[in-house]
């Protein structure tokens, strides 16, 4: 569905995207980490053909980007910023217009508003949304015209847990319906929760690729196992056979409350990695 191979981009003398390589298959979820300046912005640009780039291959749709067609263009919806709310206007309106763009029948903006939670916010002015529900205006957008690939810049930064949780349902629900999704978050756990793959990105690199479970495996250096007795005391084990005469003795004197391993989140692995953190600020 999307290659990418030796993408370089820069802007006047600075190197933005160094010789970037992955690729995504058609179903997936694919999650761009990164902090803020990494580059992920610039590179959904490219992928989408709004920013031309320097050096290597991009293949979207299956084709080279140079060549998509307007019809291969209506089958992208992307989601970036503030992009797309007009906040004078009420969220069936802002509709409206995409609506006319894309050449489909306003009956369908009712259906798309109760599809993101929007059901009773129809003629609710944008500006007086709160960032959830914002949040899920933009995305009703995206979600208008049925798009097969769709591409997510930090579509939940700045969100409370609930409509966060909210907004990761219709990326899961999107991807039931066959979708493709393209994710650029600095939110670990958002990653680890929705993405099947993910790449690393630093300072215009990507310094680690693979399936996040797979990825926080290959940095457990540690090998721990980490149990919580009900006496609210912590004990570290060692992840091998010797431990597991211990274990079975706690368990069955039954003072055992959690049990948990030490394999590091993809947060502790961005800064084993890189000496920085995902979510500090450019």
């Amino acid at each position: 569905m999307i290659k990418c191979k030796n993408v370089a981009k820069s802007f006047d003398d600075k190197a933005v995207l160094k010789g970037i390589s992955f690729d995504i298959t058609e179903g997936q979820i694919f999650g761009l980490l990164g902090p803020s300046g990494a580059g992920k912005t610039t590179l959904i640009k490219i992928l989408t053909g709004q920013l031309s780039f320097d050096g290597g291959e991009v293949i979207t749709l299956d084709k080279e980007i140079e060549k998509l067609t307007g019809e291969d263009k209506r089958k992208i919806g992307i989601m970036m910023d503030q992009f797309g709310v007009y906040e004078r206007l009420s969220c069936s309106d802002n509709l409206k217009i995409y609506a006319d763009i894309y050449g489909i029948q306003y009956s369908k903006i009712k259906e798309i508003l109760q599809y993101v939670g929007l059901g009773g916010a129809e003629k609710r002015s944008a500006s007086k949304l709160s960032k959830g529900m914002e949040a899920r205006l933009r995305l009703a957008r995206v979600f208008m015209h049925s798009p097969k690939l769709i591409f997510l810049d930090e579509p939940t930064s700045g969100l409370d847990p609930k409509s966060m949780q909210a907004i990761h349902k219709l990326i899961l629900d999107k991807k039931k319906d066959g979708c493709t999704i393209f994710l650029t978050t600095h939110n670990m756990e958002e990653a680890a929760k929705l993405c099947d793959k993910v790449a690393l990105l630093n300072e215009g690199e990507i310094v680690e690729i693979g399936k996040p479970s797979d990825i926080c495996l290959k940095y457990n250096y540690k090998k721990k196992i980490i149990l919580r007795l009900t006496s609210g005391e912590e004990m570290e084990l060692s992840h091998d056979a010797t431990s597991a005469k211990k274990i079975y003795e706690l368990m069955q004197e039954n003072t055992v409350e959690a049990i948990h391993s030490s394999e590091p989140n993809l947060e502790t692995v961005f800064l084993e990695i890189t000496g920085r953190k995902l979510q500090e600020e450019a």
